[in-house]
Formats: structure tokens, sequence, C-alpha cells
């Protein structure tokens, strides 16, 4: 039988303890005995029991006593107390009850009475200690710094702690009357990304893959951004599970600005590196064949060695902190008629194929609310993801511009490289996803894989998409902007 709960056994006499002791073992209690007052709260104060069966009648230290000195501890305060006792006048019953004691049994004490009262004592203690559990539950919910709401198997809001009224602008007093559903509530005040992820809700989503609610940035605000996880409870009437909510605003800026400035460190860097490493290049070349000077010939062999393992250290440092996300908002609109400059620039500084660039149906004059830097990081990112997926990294890819409706713009990028699998295709915009690794051997946990790009697009309250081309071999990556 499982643990019923702790009985502690306090009595002098030991015939009276193994009594006790072979009536309730079958029961499953854990039972712990002591034979005088003092050692009785050594033993409790250890143990906290659930129950204190408790003798009258001892000598030294009587178990009114006792009783009087339980009931003043802090910790066993709440511990109940069945009092066993010989005296059957009224007047010791009123003085066990004004101890402290919750009930009594008169000895010699029926087997099948005692049994019955244990039984409902301890059914009211672990009663009362659910009480107890639920109210401090609820304090630190009420107090917690992140947004809890409990959600049914129908995805109805059954409660919603103050912080997930605040995400939600929800009444703190009944915040379940006013929206049942947790997904239309997240979507009356957010955007549910990746828009993948939140098709199977409230069941997990992808492994590796985070749902995040954005709220797009405005002229006087930045974006404001909640990760969303399901933690599922034990089954019990009408309750599927909790729905946590974190804002990640703070953690999505940090990696922002250290984008931004390992971006200003990859220009401030590497473009005088490369200047002074192709002069190397040419005068190694010419002191190799006509200088006649060993050691003016040795000094730009070294000059040039060193120049060369320079660069491919700021390289390698520039390939590590380039993966990390950017929102790089802030400045004037893009003019997307320009985004034939910035390709051409990209496909240049990664030394690719010329790429195509087709306009559909677009203004003249065609503005996205993301600034010049961030289209460039944008298209930059594209551009290199098509070379990384490509045998010979040199992909032939295709960019188009096109005029979906008159509230977005929709930039597609199409290559010839691999086809990617679900798997794969699932995950790309998850921060830390290497879908590369299995074919250029990179070690797994480096890349952020198209991250970037979605944190960008998200932030403006626009949307990412990747499949496969049709026909094969590539994939095609449209990301839907709004207009400025």
């Amino acid at each position: 039988m499982t643990n019923a709960g702790t009985i502690l056994i306090v009595d002098d006499q030991e015939i009276a303890r193994r009594t006790l002791e072979m009536l309730l073992d079958e029961d499953g209690y854990q039972l712990h005995f002591a034979e005088n007052g003092p050692e009785a709260l050594a033993q409790a104060v250890k143990l906290v029991p659930d129950l204190i069966l408790l003798d009258v009648m001892m000598p030294g230290m009587s178990g009114l006593e006792v009783c009087q000195k339980l009931r003043a501890h802090k910790v066993l305060a709440e511990v109940p107390i069945l009092m066993l006792t010989a005296l059957t006048d009224r007047e010791s019953r009123l003085k066990a009850i004004a101890a402290g004691a919750d009930d009594f049994v008169v000895k010699p004490f029926d087997r099948v009475e005692l049994k019955v009262r244990i039984e409902g004592i301890m059914r009211l203690n672990r009663y009362r200690r659910l009480l107890v559990e639920r109210v401090r539950f609820r304090w630190v919910v009420d107090n917690a710094e992140e947004g809890y709401l409990v959600v049914s198997e129908e995805d109805r809001i059954l409660y919603a702690n103050p912080r997930a009224c605040f995400y939600f602008d929800l009444p703190v007093e009944k915040p379940e009357d006013v929206l049942t559903s947790f997904m239309a509530l997240a979507r009356r005040h957010y955007r549910c990304e990746p828009s993948a992820a939140w098709d199977t809700w409230p069941q997990p989503p992808p492994t590796g893959v985070v749902r995040y609610l954005v709220r797009p940035e405005t002229p006087t605000a930045r974006s404001f951004w909640l990760q969303v996880d399901v933690l599922h409870l034990p089954s019990g009437p009408d309750m599927a599970g909790m729905v946590r909510v974190r804002d990640v605003t703070d953690r999505m800026n940090t990696l922002r600005d250290m984008r931004s400035f390992n971006a200003s460190v990859t220009h401030k860097l590497l473009t005088p590196l490369v200047h002074i490493a192709g002069n190397l290049d040419l005068l190694a070349k010419y002191y190799r064949t006509q200088m006649e000077n060993p050691d003016i010939a040795e000094l730009f062999e070294v000059a040039h060695a060193g120049s060369q393992r320079l660069r491919k250290e700021i390289a390698q440092i520039v390939q590590y902190t380039r993966n990390l996300p950017l929102l790089a908002t802030g400045g004037d609109a893009f003019d997307m008629a320009n985004i034939a400059a910035l390709v051409t620039a990209a496909a240049a500084e990664l030394e690719l194929p010329p790429v195509a660039v087709f306009y559909n149906d677009c203004p003249v004059s065609l503005r996205t609310v993301l600034p010049r830097r961030a289209m460039a990081l944008i298209v930059s990112e594209l551009l290199e993801n098509a070379r990384k997926f490509h045998p010979r990294r040199a992909p032939q890819i295709e960019v188009t511009v096109a005029c979906d409706d008159a509230a977005s713009v929709t930039l597609r990028v199409a290559d010839d490289g691999l086809t990617l699998s679900p798997e794969q295709l699932a995950q790309v915009w998850t921060p830390y996803y290497q879908a590369e690794k299995h074919f250029t051997g990179e070690v797994a946990g480096l890349g952020l894989g198209l991250t970037m790009v979605s944190t960008l697009v998200w932030g403006v309250g626009g949307d990412c998409s990747i499949a496969n081309r049709t026909p094969p071999p590539g994939v095609v990556v449209e990301l839907t902007l709004p207009r400025a």
C-alpha cells in the first residue's frame, strides 16, 4: 500500500506503542515513536508529521504540556493532535481541547473507531495542506514577473495572473470573463510568429522552434516581444495546460545592439585590412622574383604572412559574431527601387555570379518601413544563405519585388541550391539551429540560419516563409514587408 502519511506515536508504555503499531502498520502509514515529552518534541520538529497520537498521562512532561508546546511552535502549530486518555470525566476532556488537541479517544479504545478517526483527521489535514499550498502558489504566481494563463483543452482561459492581464489588457478581477480563447486574445494584441509554429496550438511546436508574440515597432516605440511556452499540467477536470509568457524585448534589443556593433567593427577592420593584404600579395609576388636582397624579401614575407593570418582571425571572429540576430530599426523608410543596388553590392562582396532583379507590377516609388541598413543586412544574409547551401558555392539567384496588396511589398529570393527537408524548412527561423551542419561539417549550435532576417521582419509586423523551389532544386524565401 502506498504511504498514507506520517504518524508520531507518543506513549510512555511500550505495550501501548506496540499495540498502536500493529493496528496502524497495515494501513501504510510511516510510524515513528517517542516515549516521553522532550523526545516527542524533538521528533516532531524533525519529522513535522501529519498526525500525532499523544498520551495524556506521562511522567515528567504530561501530554497536555506537550500539546501546549506544539501549539506554540511556529512550524508545528497546525499539526493535528489526537489525544489518548484514560480519563473519562468532562473536565479532563475540556483540558485536552483547551490545550489544543483536535480530538481525543478514551482508553481502552475501540480499534475500528480509532482507525476511522485517524483516517478522518488525515483526510482533513491533507485538504488543509492543499489549501495552504494553493494560497502560497497563488501568491507566487500573482507576484511573478512572467505571465501565466491556465487554459482548457478547448483553449478556454480558466485563469490569468496579474502579469498576463497586463500583457493582454485584461481586467485583473475576472479576466476569464472577457475573452474565452487564448488564440483569439493573442491575435487581438500581437502578431503570432513564426506563423507556422502556431498552426498546432496548443500542441507543442516542432522541436527547437520558439513561439513569439510580437507587437511591431511604431514611430514612438520599439517592437515588443513575448516568448510563449506551454507547460502541461497533471490531468485534471477541464484543464489542458498552463501558458507562460515572458518579456524578451530586452534580450532582442541587446542582440540587436551586438549585431550593430559587429557590423561597425566589420567595416572598420576588414575594409582597410583587405587593401593592406591585397597590396602585400602583389609586393610579395614581385620580391619573390625580382628582389635580390634576401633580408628585405624575408621582411615582406613575414609582413605578408602576418596580414594573411590577421585577416583570417578577424574573418573568423566576424563570422561568429555576425550570427547574432538584429532588430535594425530606426532611420528613413527604404525605397524598394534601390533594392537592385543592395543586391549588386552584396553579390560582389560575397563573390557571387550576377543576380537578376525583377519588379512585378510595382509603382515607381515603393517604400517599406525598414530602413536601408536593415534591408542591406537582410539582402546580404539571404544571398549568403543561398551560397552556403549551394554545392559549388556559386548559386544562380533571382530576386523579385512584388506588390500583392496596398499595405505590403513582397521580396522573393530564389536559388538553385539544395532542397531542404521538412525539418529544416520548419526550423530555419529558429535561433542556433544550423541546418547546414550535415552539408558543410560545421559544428551545430554556432549558427543562427535566417533568424536575423525573421527578427527584423517580425519586429515591424511583417511575415517570413520558406519553401522548396518548384521544380527543384533550391528554395524560395519570401518576406512580406509593411509599406511605409
